[in-house]
């Protein structure tokens, strides 16, 4: 079968390896599209500790399942499917606590195991939802970045009723929270970046409100669109130290800051304004598979469609996407690997 595999800083190479065996407990899945997320673009430049070459990275996919082991049952031969890479123990103590999202034993398939860069995958059993065949393979394969997106903002919208909601980052990331932001009752949704042509492209597909926070009228014009009701939820799907630091100045009193973006560790932050302000900082990784679950809903349902945002490429495209990603050369918010092509 034919992979890309990631076999060292800014290199990806199409190889030729064998089809997956199966254990016990596993499918085989057929890939139709693999999604490029942007933790993927951190290994590729080497950047990140959890990924080790060779691997075939690929965590965002949707496929068909085309082999079954004997010993699984409740998954159909031939069905069209999604895949929850997030894989947990059940059994240490978080995952006893219900804590299933900081499992001390989690894997993530593309990152412990062989992902969906490749024409087939062997997956856990459990791991699998089928999807109705109707469903768009692109708008399937964005199933695990919604889920992130849907865990952080229902989060958020458990301390705020019908909040304005500024968010960092036109990435997939951000525009899946502005979504899903506007699909749980948010009022106003913000989304802020300093790529001109990512929010010309939230634009075109709707997004009322995009600002360029690194420009000097920043802040008076998120006053313009806020209003007295000012900000109580900001979502940073960036995570340096300007989304950072800016959203301590813009957040109201008593409002909350997610952190969903991993951008940098050390950051210097007014702690004492917060403890002030009363303001809330959290953080959020992964999601429960409930999260997961709710996320297919919603594409299933088609109030979240790729329709815009998106762009395919070939398999054998995967190394100059990864370059054209890093070095700012791609106007929509994902790219899209359809094994297919």
């Amino acid at each position: 079968m034919k992979v890309l595999s990631w076999n060292g800083p800014k290199q990806m190479d199409v190889e030729e390896r064998s089809v997956p065996e199966l254990a016990k407990d596993e499918v085989l899945v057929k890939v139709d599209v693999a999604g490029i997320c942007g933790s993927e673009i951190e290994g590729f430049l080497g950047h990140n500790s959890l990924r080790v070459p060779p691997l075939i990275m690929g965590h965002e996919f949707s496929g068909h399942v085309e082999r079954l082991s004997e010993e699984v049952n409740g998954v159909t031969k031939g069905a069209k499917v999604v895949v929850n890479p997030l894989l947990t123990c059940g059994s240490c103590k978080q995952c006893v606590r219900g804590n299933e999202t900081q499992c001390e034993n989690r894997q993530i398939i593309g990152i412990h195991r062989s992902g969906a860069f490749a024409e087939y995958v062997a997956v856990p059993a459990s791991a699998v939802v089928e999807v109705p065949e109707s469903i768009d393979s692109y708008a399937a394969a964005l199933a695990e970045p919604l889920a992130c997106c849907f865990r952080a903002i229902r989060r958020v919208l458990a301390l705020h009723t019908v909040p304005n909601v500024l968010i960092y980052g036109a990435g997939a990331i951000g525009l899946l929270s502005s979504f899903v932001a506007k699909e749980l009752g948010a009022n106003h949704v913000i989304v802020a970046d300093i790529n001109e042509e990512r929010l010309q492209t939230l634009n075109e597909i709707g997004i009322e409100h995009t600002l360029n926070n690194g420009e000097d009228g920043f802040e008076q014009e998120l006053e313009k669109i806020a209003g007295d009701k000012g900000i109580d939820v900001l979502i940073d799907a960036v995570g340096f130290l300007p989304t950072r630091s800016q959203a301590a100045k813009v957040i109201n009193p008593g409002g909350v800051i997610m952190n969903v973006g991993l951008g940098v560790n050390e950051t210097t932050l007014p702690i004492n304004d917060f403890i002030r302000s009363e303001i809330t900082v959290l953080g959020s990784f992964c999601y429960s598979r409930q999260d997961f679950q709710d996320a297919v809903q919603l594409l299933v349902n088609a109030k979240v469609t790729p329709d815009g945002w998106t762009e395919v490429r070939k398999l054998e495209d995967g190394q100059q996407s990864f370059m054209d990603l890093i070095e700012g050369k791609v106007k929509n918010s994902k790219i899209f690997l359809d094994l297919n092509k």
